[in-house]
């Protein structure tokens, strides 16, 4: 092993510990007192399912965990991706085409090693307690185009990189930026229009109480949208959602069909109202915007590293790889990422705590409670998380915090 090699591994384990004292933080506060404002969401039975239902996906994410870094250690003290790297020249000796096999490759052993816990947590967790509405030929269905629709993206995309690397040597992270911005704008215009149908059935909100409601909040929030779609979330889950989706003309309000089962008018409306919110104060372009700052910082610390042997030896390769050193990279910026996640989630909670003080001030308050307890009580989420885990993984506040919250602006 060489020093750098050493060096991925601990990070790869450090990650790993950190993930796993996270999980330990949250079970132990399993049991505690449901918080005072949201006494009643549970009876006893049901915080007993509850607490089964997060007994349950901790051990899954406990085994998934360590089967997968104990894969990943092997892999890469085996210099196994090295291994792949070369078989792929002795294929082929244009570049282009070296990448896409590797890439395929790549994928292919990560889905193999998730596939068994997909399953599992779908066909077993999700089942016991009642939340499954998938067939095993619609699992299967997701999974293959899930494979082919993420394979030919991320291969789009690397080689694209690759080309402007080949390119303008050093200097490629420029054009590279430029062509990530590109396909990040073209994957918000598009996902509904193209990717949704992929695997969702989508049809216009028919007229009705609920349609009349809704586009009576879009004109009083001053919003523009092409159209109110439902979506049949209820084929493999009966957890609800609801979402904005699409810029320009493609803009599209989506709703769940379980969502719609689920809430009444008002409820529904609630929900929407907060994401008007975010509509309002242009959260998805400020994400947007720093994401693509922090890619352009990442593809520039790249731009002066991807010319050096170091990254493909630790992972085995015997010669200058475009690909090797990218996944080296990865490796590398694993502590940079583990730091920059809180902060992002920090500013996630606060855009999420905006977007309900907007709902709230324009009198969803009450029913925006109501509905917040309907989503999580169905699903069964924890209402006791460790702070340390809200710290490092929430996007939200916790449902307690965010009740709270409401219901003193609606005091106020």
């Amino acid at each position: 092993m060489n020093t750098l090699l050493v060096v991925i591994i601990a990070l790869v384990l450090l990650e790993y510990a950190v993930n796993t004292t996270l999980s330990w933080l949250n079970g132990r506060r399993m049991g505690w007192p449901i918080p005072a404002s949201l006494k009643g969401l549970y009876d006893d039975e049901q915080y007993r399912r509850q607490q089964d239902y997060m007994r349950a996906n901790r051990r899954l994410g406990r085994w998934q965990r360590t089967v997968t870094v104990a894969i990943d250690v092997l892999i890469l003290s085996l210099g196994i991706y090295g291994a792949i790297d070369d078989g792929c020249k002795e294929v082929t000796q244009v570049a282009e085409l070296q990448l896409m096999i590797f890439l395929f490759v790549f994928q292919f052993i990560n889905e193999l090693v998730e596939l068994p816990f997909a399953y599992y947590g779908t066909f077993v967790v999700e089942e016991r307690f009642g939340f499954n509405k998938s067939t095993h030929r619609t699992f299967a269905l997701d999974v293959v185009k899930s494979f082919v629709l993420s394979y030919l993206l991320t291969a789009l995309l690397v080689v694209l990189v690759y080309e402007a690397y080949a390119w303008l040597g050093s200097a490629f992270w420029v054009v590279a930026l430029a062509v990530c911005t590109v396909i990040t704008l073209f994957m918000t215009w598009g996902y509904s229009v193209f990717i949704v149908p992929r695997f969702n059935k989508q049809t216009p909100l028919p007229a009705g109480e609920l349609r009349t409601a809704i586009e009576r909040a879009v004109q009083a929030f001053g919003a523009q949208f092409s159209e109110i779609y439902v979506i049949d979330g209820s084929r493999r889950s009966t957890k609800a959602n609801a979402y904005f989706t699409g810029i320009g003309s493609k803009k599209r309000i989506v709703l769940y069909d379980t969502l719609i089962e689920q809430m009444t008018t008002d409820e529904v409306v609630a929900v929407l109202a907060h994401e008007f919110g975010h509509f309002r104060h242009h959260d998805m372009w400020r994400n947007m915007a720093q994401s693509i700052v922090m890619m352009g910082v990442f593809l520039y610390v790249f731009s002066w590293l991807v010319g050096s042997s170091e990254l493909p030896e630790a992972l085995g390769g015997h010669a200058p790889s475009f690909v090797l050193s990218m996944l080296a990279f990865g490796y590398l910026m694993t502590p940079i990422n583990m730091l920059l996640a809180p902060l992002g989630n920090a500013l996630s909670r606060r855009a999420e705590r905006a977007a309900d003080a907007y709902a709230a001030q324009h009198g969803h308050a009450a029913a925006l409670v109501s509905a917040l307890k309907k989503l999580s009580a169905n699903a069964l989420i924890n209402l006791t998380p460790h702070p340390a885990v809200v710290w490092m993984d929430y996007s939200h506040p916790t449902l307690a915090q965010r009740v709270e919250f409401l219901q003193n602006i609606a005091e106020s």
